[in-house]
């Protein structure tokens, strides 16, 4: 019998992710399914694309029910990770999606959160920072704009190729991104048709992208980051530039140093720019670099799924470090088309 994952936050879009893709992983079968507002509902009733779940209920988020498994994913809203995973036996293996134990600054989590700080988990970015994730029995899973961000101009910053001090990102994300609950402004009447910059300069994963970027480059960062809404279900495509004097040999040079045996992140040939379509339902980020020679910048351009790569596909990526499975155990880097 292999081991089993429990995931709390079950009724959700990246809980639903999760659900997927833990019922093709070799090595962990579904374990406790958790969901507060939704316990006692049949599973399929929210997740109709998951049939070997037809004899499920949604139970309710308890941390005992929860402990009973080897392994815990927390899809929860931002902010209620944290009290459940004190609760949890320090011991047992918790990935938290949610945005609780990313930040490394009290003062950023109270500026854009606003509850209580819980403190800082290492932080799952397997291709950046594969080494601080096996053995450990708490990680917190980055957010889908700093992965898309961060996958982007890290190795740059790295190799000392691009300035710090002006990056500049402009990235678009489905509805998805925003969660289940219903909102007017994510009607589809309101968003097909439609592009909408939204928190221009005030959004949350600011200071995330900040950090990881900080700590790659070894200094600060200045960072201008426009958050746009997509009218599509999934997907992030997100514009990153920065200044240099490089050539864009380089700086993909760079790229490919880094990503060269990396399973899920894909440096494409020249001339084939990344889109979102191609990377549905994979584990995926695609990449490609250019120099805006006029404006003496670089420009990476990425693309992932924001509930695969973005949250899902990258917990249960740093999940299987943590248990000494194989990384790309339950994952895939194929995608969906058309």
């Amino acid at each position: 019998m292999g081991m089993t994952a429990a995931v709390a936050g079950a009724s959700g879009y990246a809980g639903g992710e999760l659900l997927r893709l833990l019922l093709g992983h070799p090595e962990l079968s579904v374990g406790p399914v958790a969901a507060g507002s939704s316990a006692g509902l049949p599973v399929t009733d929210l997740h109709p694309q998951l049939p070997q779940l037809g004899d499920r209920t949604f139970a309710a988020t308890d941390a005992a029910t929860l402990a009973e498994a080897d392994v815990v994913f927390l899809a929860l809203p931002h902010g209620e990770s944290a009290a459940l995973a004190r609760a949890l036996p320090p011991g047992l293996p918790v990935v938290d999606l949610g945005a609780d134990h990313r930040l490394g600054s009290a003062a950023d989590w109270t500026r854009f959160y606003g509850t209580a700080y819980a403190g800082q988990w290492p932080y799952g970015l397997p291709e950046l920072f594969r080494a601080d994730l096996a053995g450990q029995t708490r990680v917190a899973g980055p957010g889908c704009y700093p992965t898309a961000v961060a996958l982007a101009l890290a190795p740059l910053l790295a190799a000392g190729l691009v300035q710090a001090q002006d990056l500049v990102v402009v990235a678009a994300s489905g509805t998805s991104g925003a969660g289940r609950g219903a909102k007017a402004s994510l009607l589809g009447s309101e968003v097909m048709g439609d592009l909408s910059a939204y928190k221009v300069g005030a959004h949350q994963h600011g200071p995330e992208i900040r950090q990881t970027l900080t700590r790659v480059g070894g200094g600060p960062v200045t960072l201008s980051f426009t958050p746009v809404l997509a009218p599509m279900p999934r997907g992030i495509l997100a514009t990153c530039t920065a200044r240099t004097t490089a050539t864009e040999d380089q700086l993909r040079d760079a790229l490919q140093a880094q990503y060269a045996d990396e399973p899920f992140v894909h440096v494409l040939p020249r001339g084939r720019w990344p889109h979102t379509a191609a990377t549905v339902g994979s584990n995926v980020c695609q990449l490609q670099v250019t120099v805006d020679v006029d404006a003496g910048r670089a420009v990476v351009v990425s693309a992932l799924d924001n509930l695969v790569k973005g949250a899902a596909g990258q917990a249960l990526q740093c999940a299987n470090l943590m248990l000494g499975l194989p990384e790309t155990a339950g994952l895939s880097a194929a995608g969906i088309a058309p």
